[in-house]
């Protein structure tokens, strides 16, 4: 590991997300291992949430699939939720889970997609973690879209 991954190791033990990580991966019934990097790897996710190929708590990545296939299918998506991982350390670990979830409503807003317009997506790669860019729309008509939506 280099320097800068062993801290990143460090502050998601220091901050409970990585604990977080490895709870729900126990939770949700997940074959877990360690991975490359400092990461742990999190095979077999039974729940249905959240909706994603994957998605990382500290220094966890989870998938309801195997990793091998999930990488196979997706050559960058280890890269991309290792990403998060660092985003968590920035965000003092379990902050970036509100802040990441404004984030995915911003987008939703501007794009009707949760990751197009999503800060931590776009950082760690919309290709990557599988998402495809999408135009922003106007702020206007967002809001008059989700309220037809509504009715």
């Amino acid at each position: 590991m280099t320097t800068g991954q062993r801290v990143r190791e460090i502050a998601n033990w220091a901050n409970g997300s990585t604990l977080l990580g490895l709870g729900v991966a126990t939770l949700g019934h997940c074959d877990i291992r360690r991975g490359p990097r400092g990461l742990w790897l999190a095979d077999h996710y039974r729940f249905g949430f959240p909706v994603a190929g994957a998605f990382t708590v500290g220094n966890v990545l989870v998938t309801a699939h195997d990793w091998p296939t999930r990488v196979e299918t997706y050559p960058g998506l280890l890269a991309h939720e290792e990403r998060h991982s660092w985003q968590y350390a920035v965000c003092g670990g379990l902050p970036f889970i509100p802040l990441y979830v404004a984030a995915m409503g911003w987008s939703v807003l501007r794009t009707g997609s949760r990751a197009a317009r999503n800060v931590f997506e776009r950082d760690a790669g919309l290709a990557a973690g599988g998402y495809v860019d999408a135009p922003p729309r106007p702020v206007g008509a967002a809001v008059r879209s989700l309220l037809a939506g509504r009715r």
